[in-house]
């Protein structure tokens, strides 16, 4: 076992796995990877596990050493990534020695990057995951995000083939983002006036944006009735609060609410709301089942293929 020492750790750097399954009827929010797309390619390049830990490092700003070789991958946002001052490109895998520097800088497109470890980074499991929560104070080190000094307990494993994705199956981080949205909850209170002017306009990503949720501006809609118990609220719940303006939620959401709902945005197209910074452009289109779930069923078939190559 080695450590990552912490020089810089940025604007928010955490601890992230998939999440809490199953602990929603004690209060607990699911936690994990914003962006699932990119969290879950950087296990596979090095063929971890699915479920282990990287750290999600928001906006750059993070540099730590290596204390001993071993194998790292980088995906998601492009935050000019460099390891002893060299420029390292995304969506692959590599060796790192002892004494290496890696540093995150400042966002060239998208907002979050993901740092995978060959094994994942050992921090306590809490609740079945190690994921980081940071209102609740759970996962992480101590539930909190990374800070200067603190040590990342890993694997000593530099022997990990490494690999490279290709370039097909990269997202493209664009400010302008399309959301399938799969009308349920509260749909059918919303006037088929407020239904068009959804469907049809274009919203701006605010500057209220975290990890529960991005808050959205543009042409506000209304549900017919603003008076409801709340209720369980999934991954991707479109939220309208009295203002009119629609907010996504996301890993950190709470767990019930009662503001109406649109629906739910695909949960793959959630990691890439994930990315979008304020200012970017989002848009939504009317989807079904059957199109999210072959989605899906794309994304674990190119990923199962992978590791089996």
């Amino acid at each position: 076992m080695a450590n990552l020492h912490i020089i810089k750790a940025g604007w928010q750097s955490t601890v992230q796995d998939l999440g809490r399954q199953g602990y929603f009827r004690s209060g607990l929010s699911e936690g994990g990877a914003l962006d699932e797309i990119a969290f879950r390619w950087a296990n596979a390049l090095l063929n971890n596990p699915a479920n282990s830990a990287c750290i999600e490092i928001l906006m750059g700003d993070f540099e730590a050493e290596f204390e001993q070789a071993t194998c790292i991958a980088i995906t998601g946002a492009d935050l000019n990534c460099t390891i002893n001052g060299k420029s390292i490109e995304n969506w692959q895998s590599l060796k790192v020695k002892a004494g290496d520097r890696i540093r995150f800088n400042s966002p060239i497109t998208g907002l979050r990057a993901y740092l995978a470890i060959a094994g994942g980074w050992q921090t306590p499991i809490q609740f079945g995951s190690r994921s980081t929560v940071l209102r609740e104070k759970l996962g992480g080190i101590d539930g909190e995000k990374l800070k200067i000094g603190q040590k990342l307990s890993y694997l000593v494993n530099p022997d990990t083939p490494l690999q490279k994705l290709d370039s097909q199956f990269i997202p493209k981080y664009t400010d302008e983002l399309t959301l399938k949205v799969l009308p349920s909850y509260q749909y059918d209170l919303f006037s088929e006036t407020a239904k068009r002017r959804f469907f049809t306009s274009e919203y701006s990503v605010s500057q209220r944006i975290d990890r529960m949720g991005y808050r959205l501006e543009g042409p506000e809609v209304m549900a017919d009735n603003q008076q409801l118990i709340s209720e369980g609220i999934s991954l991707g719940a479109i939220q309208v609060p009295p203002d009119g303006q629609p907010i996504v939620l996301l890993k950190d959401r709470q767990t019930i609410g009662g503001y109406p709902k649109f629906g739910c945005v695909a949960s793959l197209d959630c990691s890439l709301l994930s990315q979008q910074a304020p200012g970017n452009r989002v848009r939504f289109e009317l989807s079904d089942v059957a199109t999210v779930q072959i989605q899906r069923r794309l994304f674990e078939k190119r990923l199962q293929i992978f590791n089996y190559i």
